[in-house]
């Protein structure tokens, strides 16, 4: 049976053009059913610019509100209790879906998991985890990029037990990733030394030596990218900082290059003899093949992914929701979060209707 996907359609910056764009693709790629939440008319007069869309498993679901990116997210969130986030959540929590993806606003959609699913038992807070490429061809994870911009030591043992048990769901099997290894864990600060950095990290550093994970120490920024870990642990400032300069530097490189490619008739007969190489390159640096950021830790599937997004990151979004499901990734999580030491909840956090 396919996975039912329910997607915000009014969540991008150019809604829902990019949603239905997005959905239409997923459908007839992956066989996944779409569930595109938002208002009926606006989605529908998207759809009909489709024709065989009709032939493929999409359905609307209306809901009468929607959360915009000017929106203080918790205000948002509360007031506009039919919003595209929240209804699309509750049939998440209800069953009638087995995950979400929305391009929203990402204080929202993060409260609005957090309100409608809740937290995993024993959990203090989720985390946003990134997917970008590395140096071997593999890709690595980075958590939190944005949740959580403070952080204790031990919301970072928690992240680190979940981006293991992530990245072991998602890329370890045959031809990718280190298949048969355990995924290297790594504490993302300004040295290698176990007593550099501040206060939190030093404090991680020795919380995160003591699981069963392999834990290889500090790293550097420049190990983001050359395949040293598999795995990197950071606050959510830290994170967010590192992804949105890691994201600048992806388009800088690509615009570049182009322009590189362009400067003579040489270099750009140079280019038509390598252009499968080219197009490679220029996928395995694109965000948008990676399909957005998990929201770990709650009782769902939740991605989120920019509010730029066109059609091809909500096609992967989607993916993503849906392999995140089949895996059963949350009960990994759970089960993961249960050998810790017992739970210091800060605050318990009940689902919502």
């Amino acid at each position: 049976m396919p996975s039912v996907i329910a997607l915000d359609a009014m969540g991008s910056d150019r809604a829902p053009k990019p949603e239905v764009e997005g959905a239409i693709l997923a459908a007839r790629n992956y066989g996944v059913r779409v569930l595109l939440i938002g208002p009926e008319p606006a989605i529908k007069a998207e759809l009909d610019r489709h024709p065989a869309a009709s032939r493929l498993p999409l359905e609307i679901v209306h809901a009468s509100e929607v959360i915009t990116m000017e929106d203080k997210a918790v205000q948002a969130v509360r007031a506009k209790r039919d919003s595209s986030m929240r209804v699309g959540l509750r049939l998440v929590r209800e069953g009638q879906a087995s995950g979400f993806v929305t391009a929203g606003n990402t204080g929202a959609a993060m409260a609005s998991a957090k309100m409608v699913l809740g937290a995993l038992h024993g959990l203090d807070r989720p985390a946003l985890a990134a997917v970008f490429p590395t140096a071997p061809g593999t890709a690595a994870i980075l958590l939190d990029v944005g949740a959580n911009v403070d952080c204790k030591p031990h919301n970072l043992e928690q992240f680190a037990v979940m981006g293991e048990i992530y990245f072991r769901s998602m890329f370890e099997h045959p031809g990718f990733g280190r298949s048969g290894k355990r995924p290297r864990v790594g504490l993302l600060s300004i040295g290698e030394e176990e007593t550099k950095g501040n206060e939190l990290t030093r404090e991680a550093f020795q919380l995160l030596k003591r699981l069963p994970l392999n834990f290889v120490g500090n790293v550097e920024g420049r190990d983001l990218f050359n395949g040293r870990v598999d795995v990197i642990v950071a606050d959510g400032f830290v994170g967010n900082v590192a992804l949105k300069v890691s994201e600048g530097v992806a388009g800088l490189v690509r615009a570049a290059l182009k322009e590189s490619l362009k400067a003579t008739i040489t270099r750009q007969v140079g280019y038509l003899l390598s252009r499968s190489a080219f197009i490679d390159f220029k996928k395995r640096i694109d965000h948008t093949e990676y399909g957005g950021a998990p929201l770990l830790g709650v009782k769902g599937v939740c991605i989120i992914t920019h509010g730029s997004s066109n059609a091809n990151a909500i096609k992967n979004a989607v993916r993503v929701a849906a392999e995140s499901a089949e895996r059963q990734i949350n009960g990994a999580i759970e089960r993961g979060l249960a050998t810790l030491r017992p739970a210091r909840v800060e605050v318990e956090v009940t689902p919502v209707h």
